[in-house]
Formats: structure tokens, C-alpha cells, sequence
């Protein structure tokens, strides 16, 4: 497996072509932006893309290359989110990267996919991300001119406070 080049420059900022525009907001638009995301164009992108269908990527499962590294995106199907250990993350665009629970392994992660290959209850539409994600990993673990290691990333999880969840009740009687 050859991970492809990036061109010379920066890397693309949204992960797909994109232009600079000049655009003038009243300033409680912009302060209601900045509570999205302080970079002003990631928070449009972000407001765009939560209110209009998903653009569907057209390969379900891909390599992102930056630098000399790489990730794979996937589309965040129902199969992969039950894997056991296996945690999507959203990044946008309707992609997710692929996060292990501690002691998961990619080896883990491989068989399981494979497992639910094998089973013929596997909806058609989930089959063609795992297929794609199956063949990545096959091809970076028999890769001379690849190796795969694992990361940690940080998550942020939201606690629901007991408080909380009984106002919420107590308001929608």
C-alpha cells in the first residue's frame, strides 16, 4: 500500500476543494458562530452541513493522507458502531474516523469486520463500508512500505447531570 503525496502548500483545510470569500455578518450572527467554532468559516461549514442532507463521499471507506501519515474515514454506519470497542468520530462531511477502546487492537478491529462479513444478516448498504475497510487493512498490514500504529485521541463526553434529566422531565409534562 502507497499512501498518495500531497501537493505542495496546506493541506486542504475542509478535506475537499475551497475558496476564500468575503462576506459581512452582523455581530450577533458572528458572536452565535463563534459558539460553533472560533475559526468563523469552520463554524459555517459546520451550520451548513448539520442543516442540509449529508454529501455522501462516493468510496465509503478511504485513506486521508497528510504529511507522511495517514487515516482511514469511513462513513459512520449502524455495523461499525456496534462493534464491541469501536467509537466513531464525526470530522465532517458525513466521514468518521475510527477510534479503539483501550485494549483494542487494528488486528481486533480487522477480525471483527471480517466476522461481520461473514454474517449474512449484514444490511447491503453497511457491507460495501466494511468490504472497503476490510481491504485498507489488509493491504497496510501486508504492506512493506507501510506500518500502522495506534494513536490516542482525546474525546470530550458530556456527562448528563441526575439534576438535570429530572428538570428536563419535569418541563415537557
Amino acid at each position: 500500500m502507497k499512501l498518495a503525496k500531497p501537493g505542495p502548500g496546506r493541506p486542504r483545510k475542509y478535506g475537499r476543494p475551497s475558496r476564500a470569500v468575503t462576506v459581512t455578518l452582523p455581530e450577533d450572527v458572528i458572536a452565535r458562530l463563534q459558539r460553533v467554532d472560533a475559526d468563523l468559516g469552520r463554524a459555517v461549514v459546520a451550520t451548513t452541513e448539520r442543516r442540509t442532507p449529508r454529501h455522501r463521499a462516493a468510496r465509503p471507506a478511504e485513506v486521508a493522507s497528510y504529511g507522511n501519515h495517514a487515516v482511514i474515514l469511513v462513513m459512520p454506519i449502524r455495523s461499525l458502531q456496534q462493534l464491541p470497542g469501536v467509537q466513531l468520530v464525526p470530522v465532517g462531511n458525513g466521514r468518521a474516523l475510527i477510534a479503539l477502546d483501550p485494549p483494542g487492537s487494528v488486528a481486533d478491529l480487522e477480525l471483527s469486520v471480517r466476522d461481520t462479513l461473514d454474517r449474512r444478516t449484514t444490511r447491503e448498504s453497511d457491507r460495501r463500508t466494511l468490504e472497503a475497510l476490510a481491504a485498507i487493512l489488509r493491504d497496510a498490514r501486508q504492506s512493506r512500505g507501510v506500518t500502522i500504529q495506534e494513536r490516542t485521541i482525546i474525546v470530550l463526553e458530556a456527562k448528563r447531570r441526575h439534576g438535570a434529566a429530572t428538570r428536563d422531565r419535569a418541563r415537557r409534562r
